[in-house]
């Protein structure tokens, strides 16, 4: 069944293996990027993108006209939110942090959820929970919690560990993190991509929340 996604951090490393995993899948019929500012137009016809003031007060309504408009058009429509900071993350402050990951995501997530979206995809990281005293861990953790408060049909949650493939991860930690097993390890950034697009296409008549890891990942990859 034909789909499009309406997707916000298509930009980054992990959203952009994402994307290429989604122009990869015939059965998307056309993605849509929330940028902030306009970046370079991928040679696909199907993907195009859209500039918003992420900051605005109104950008949760901006969303929701758009996926309404993406909605109209009949076909399924899931929603994905790529956004993450990564290595940055020790020059942020948590106010920071927590502007970019609870209020920027969860407009994002709550515009989509006002415009009947169901399905939502959220990209977050390996041990997140609010309760952590690691501050990083601490605002995934809280990122978490207020998407899945909103009340979607199906949330699908990506933990990775270490991501390998990704600028943001140095080569020597993404080869020592080989040496980890499990969760904590280390996964290829395009298998995470490959894993949110066969979420929307093998549990599309799913629901309830999930918690994917890397383990989880690499199958819903192959």
């Amino acid at each position: 069944m034909p789909f499009r996604v309406l997707i916000i951090g298509g930009t980054g490393q992990v959203g952009a293996a994402v994307i290429r995993a989604l122009v990869a899948e015939p059965a998307c019929r056309e993605v849509v990027m929330v940028n902030r500012r306009e970046a370079p137009q991928l040679a696909d016809p199907r993907v195009r993108q859209v500039v918003m003031d992420t900051a605005s007060a109104r950008f949760p309504d901006d969303v929701a006209r758009l996926a309404e408009s993406l909605v109209a058009q009949g076909d399924p429509v899931y929603a994905a939110s790529c956004v993450g900071v990564g290595s940055g993350s020790m020059k942020w402050s948590e106010a920071e942090l927590l502007a970019l990951e609870v209020g920027v995501v969860g407009g994002f997530a709550h515009g989509c959820h006002v415009a009947g979206i169901t399905h939502f995809a959220l990209l977050s990281a390996v041990g997140s929970t609010s309760k952590s005293r690691f501050r990083y861990v601490r605002v995934m953790g809280m990122k978490e919690e207020a998407v899945d408060a909103i009340g979607f049909q199906r949330l699908a949650v990506f933990r990775p560990g270490i991501i390998a493939g990704n600028a943001h991860t140095p080569g020597y930690v993404a080869a020592l993190g080989r040496l980890v097993p499990g969760r904590f390890g280390v996964i290829e950034q395009d298998d995470i991509g490959r894993a949110f697009v066969a979420e929307f296409v093998k549990g599309r008549d799913d629901s309830g929340t999930v918690y994917l890891e890397n383990g989880d990942m690499r199958k819903l990859a192959r």
